[in-house]
């Protein structure tokens, strides 16, 4: 496609975003993705599912929820609105991403896939309405929604640092290790994801489907994963240690057992309360900042260096007094 064509390009041609301006937006992406999943929850918990009865309107005759609807039909259609809001907030990302001088491509496509898993599960969303919020499909939607806030916390750590090539800071049996963190740390969320679709929260007032399995046994399947991502995490903070890992994998390390720690806490209310419904809500909150620690260790074992032909593209434009566009410092 030309530039004449390429709005991208045209925009390129005449604003060059700084650095700085783009790791904003990377994470403005990752805050909505939170936003998203916490929403969503308190539209289950407030027994809001089907506040609105049909897809995309909010009823046969109307787009918006009607005044009979009363407060549950508000809630399910704000967060449906707020879709629109995070495409707008990845839209800017996307456009930052391509204006930005040297392109970076590897961030752009990353903005895209973003927009095409909210699209993706806005109509998983539409189904589960039409389908009366069947369990299977409403945990799909949330395991959506967890793959939005893992491209978005990718992308927002891609913009601080190059494009290069991908190389570990740590032996590879210790980056071994923090996969199989995360891969513990996945499973973890899928089991809750199960806890939810097999507890009482089932997003209606009305009888609704639930999966047709004790929640209490598979809650406590879910606590005997977290003692598993607990002990990974310790292990893993003793192996960085050992092979002297740089500092800022330690601390992400450390992060992440607070943060465990601190959902466990609120796991653990919960349940002794008979899972209340604003409890359940920070823990829902609390599953977002415990993947996106997790997913920061990961990111924080490896380094992508700056190739030399972006630097001079940087430079080259530096030159340029309209644009001025500094160029970033490599970090891990």
């Amino acid at each position: 496609m030309s530039k004449t064509l390429n709005p991208f390009a045209l925009i390129a041609e005449r604003w060059q975003p700084s650095p700085r301006f783009v790791t904003r937006a990377a994470l403005a992406t990752m805050v909505m993705a939170v936003v998203i999943v916490v929403t969503g929850g308190v539209v289950r918990l407030t027994e809001s599912g089907l506040g609105c009865s049909t897809w995309p309107t909010c009823t046969p005759q109307s787009l918006t929820p009607t005044k009979a609807m009363g407060i549950n039909g508000v809630i399910e259609f704000t967060n449906r609105m707020l879709t629109y809001v995070l495409c707008a907030v990845i839209g800017v990302a996307i456009v930052t991403a391509r204006a930005r001088t040297p392109w970076r491509r590897d961030l752009t496509r990353l903005g895209w896939v973003q927009f095409w898993v909210v699209m993706g599960n806005a109509v998983l969303g539409g189904i589960v309405v039409l389908t009366g919020l069947n369990p299977y499909l409403v945990g799909s939607h949330f395991l959506l929604s967890s793959m939005l806030l893992t491209v978005a916390v990718v992308m927002w750590q891609r913009t601080r640092e190059g494009s290069g090539g991908a190389r570990d800071l740590v032996v590879r049996p210790v980056r071994q290790l923090s996969w199989a963190l995360v891969a513990a740390s996945g499973v973890l969320i899928v089991i809750g994801t199960a806890v939810t679709g097999a507890g009482p929260h089932a997003g209606d007032a009305r009888t609704v489907h639930r999966i047709p399995i004790d929640w209490r046994e598979i809650t406590q399947l879910h606590v005997d994963f977290v003692y598993l991502v607990l002990g990974l995490t310790v292990a893993l903070w003793f192996a960085l240690r050992a092979v002297q890992a740089p500092t800022p994998a330690r601390r992400r390390v450390i992060e992440l057992f607070a943060v465990l720690m601190s959902q466990g806490v609120i796991g653990y209310v919960q349940y002794a309360t008979h899972l209340p419904a604003v409890v359940v809500g920070f823990h829902m909150f609390g599953s977002c900042l415990v993947w996106i620690a997790v997913l920061r260790v990961a990111l924080a074992l490896r380094e992508r260096p700056y190739r030399v032909q972006d630097i001079e593209q940087a430079a080259q434009t530096a030159a340029i007094p309209a644009q001025e566009p500094t160029v970033p410092t490599a970090s891990v």
